[in-house]
C-alpha cells in the first residue's frame, strides 16, 4: 500500500513509519516538525539525541533498501497544499498521529489550550475534508486516546466505543441503540480527541468515508525492532513534566537518582502499551478497515492497566529509588478503577507485550546511558490544570523539598 503517515516524525509516528516501511509498504511522511519547534519552546530535548527527518530518513534507506519520503507540510493550517499533496499522490491509507499529544501541555496557558485546539481540530477536519474533495476512498487510521472516556469508576468494563443502550419509545416499547460512550474529557487535550469522534461519525455517516480510531492508551518503552537497527533511527524519550508519559518518567528518575513524582495519592488507574506493541496494532488496524458506509470502527489500543503507586512502587524496588509524593497538577479523582475491553485486537492476532523486568531495565539502561543530556529543572511537572495548584507546584531541581518515602 502506499501509505501517508501524518506526523510521522512524531514519538508513535517515527516508528510506525519504520515497521511499515520493512514490510514493504510505500511510506510518505507528511509533517510540519511541531513538536521539534515545541523543544525549542520549552527549552527541553529528546533524551535520545535526534537526527533531522532527512538524516533519519537517509540511514533507514541506506540500512535496509526500503525509501521513506518527507514532505513538510502543515496539514491544520495548508488545506490547498495538503488538497493538492493528496491529488498527486493518491494514498491508499493515512494515519493522523498529527496532533498536539500532550495534555499538561494543552493546560499551560490560554495560548496552549488555543493552540491545541486550533492545530488539533483543524488538522482533523482539513483532512477529513479533503478526502472528501478529492474522492480519495483511502482508509483513515486515528490514534485517539483512551482518554476520551474519561476516569470515573461506573463498575463496569469500558466497551470499544460504542455502548448499546435502551430507549423508551412513546408507545412504551424499549429500543436498542449502540452509541458513542459517553465523552468525558480530562484535559483540552483530550477534548480535541472527543471532537474528532463527533467529525469521523459525521463524514462516515455523511460521505462514506473508511474511518478506524484508536483509543490509545499510555505508551511506554523507546525501542521497535526496527529503531535498534541504527543508532540514527532511535526514537525520541520524552522525560519532562509536559509530554513524558508517566512510566518512562519514573524509569528516567530512577536512571538519574531522582525521586519518583507520585502526584496526589497515585490511586490513578491508567491504561499502558508498549511502543512495540502500538506499531502492531496500528498495522492491524490498516489490514481490518471497515468498508465503505460501515460506522466508524473504533478499537480499544491498550494491553494492561495499572495505578500509579503500584507503578512507582515496583520501580523503586528494581532500582532502589525513593518515592516522592507531590501535590496532583490535574483535577480529577483522587483515586479510580480502569476496566477496558480490548478483544478485537487480541482477536486479530496481538500477542500483548507487558511489563516485565527486562524491558523495564532496557528503558532505564537508555536513560542511563543518555542521562548526561536530563536537565534536572525540566523533570517536576508545573502544568495545572487550575491557578489555585499552580504556585506549589515548583520543586527544588535536587529533590531536596520533596517529601520522599522509600
Amino acid at each position: 500500500m502506499k501509505i501517508a503517515v501524518l506526523g510521522g516524525d512524531g514519538f508513535v509516528g517515527w516508528p510506525t513509519c519504520l515497521h511499515l516501511s520493512a514490510q514493504g509498504h510505500e511510506v510518505h511522511i507528511v509533517d510540519n516538525l511541531s513538536r521539534r519547534w515545541i523543544d525549542t519552546e520549552l527549552g527541553v530535548q529528546s533524551l535520545t539525541p535526534m537526527d533531522s527527518i532527512q538524516e533519519r530518513t537517509r540511514i533507514w534507506h541506506q540500512e535496509t533498501g526500503h525509501r521513506i519520503r518527507f514532505h513538510l507540510i502543515d496539514i491544520a493550517r495548508d488545506y490547498d497544499v495538503f488538497k493538492h499533496w493528496l491529488i498527486e499522490h493518491r494514498p491508499d491509507a493515512v494515519i493522523h498521529f498529527a496532533e498536539q499529544r500532550a495534555a499538561p501541555y494543552s493546560m499551560k496557558s490560554d495560548r496552549h489550550k488555543n493552540y491545541t485546539v486550533n492545530n488539533n481540530v483543524n488538522a482533523t477536519h482539513n483532512l477529513l475534508n479533503a478526502l472528501v474533495e478529492t474522492d480519495i476512498d483511502a482508509h483513515l487510521v486515528h490514534l485517539g486516546t483512551m482518554g476520551v472516556y474519561g476516569y470515573s469508576t461506573i463498575g463496569a468494563a469500558i466497551p470499544e466505543g460504542y455502548l448499546p443502550v435502551g430507549i423508551e419509545t412513546l408507545s412504551g416499547e424499549t429500543v436498542s441503540q449502540d452509541i458513542l460512550y459517553p465523552a468525558n474529557p480530562g484535559s483540552i487535550y483530550h477534548m480535541t480527541k472527543c471532537l474528532d469522534q463527533l467529525l469521523f461519525q459525521f463524514y462516515a455517516k455523511n460521505d462514506g468515508l473508511r474511518i478506524t480510531d484508536l483509543h490509545q492508551g499510555i505508551v511506554w518503552g523507546t525501542h521497535t525492532d526496527q529503531t535498534r537497527r541504527h543508532a540514527q533511527l532511535i526514537n525520541r524519550f520524552d522525560y519532562d513534566g509536559d509530554y513524558g508519559t508517566v512510566l518512562n518518567r519514573f524509569l528516567i528518575q530512577a536512571a538519574i537518582g531522582y525521586p519518583l513524582t507520585v502526584h496526589g495519592t497515585g490511586g490513578q488507574t491508567r491504561a499502558f502499551i508498549h511502543i512495540q506493541d502500538s506499531v502492531r496494532c496500528i498495522e492491524i488496524a490498516l489490514k481490518n478497515g471497515p468498508s465503505r458506509g460501515d460506522k466508524v470502527k473504533i478499537f480499544n489500543q491498550m494491553t494492561e492497566t495499572h495505578r500509579v503507586r503500584d507503578l512507582a512502587e515496583m520501580i523503586a524496588k528494581m532500582t532502589g529509588s525513593e518515592i516522592a509524593y507531590l501535590p496532583n497538577p490535574r483535577k480529577e479523582a483522587p483515586e479510580n478503577e480502569l476496566i477496558v475491553k480490548n478483544e478485537q485486537f487480541l482477536a486479530l492476532g496481538l500477542n500483548p507485550t507487558t511489563l516485565a523486568e527486562g524491558l523495564l531495565s532496557e528503558v532505564v539502561d537508555v536513560a542511563k546511558k543518555f542521562a548526561y543530556r536530563v536537565d534536572r529543572s525540566r523533570v517536576p511537572a508545573v502544568s495545572a490544570w487550575t491557578k489555585d495548584i499552580a504556585p506549589t507546584l515548583n520543586r527544588d531541581p535536587e529533590g531536596k523539598k520533596l517529601k520522599s518515602v522509600s
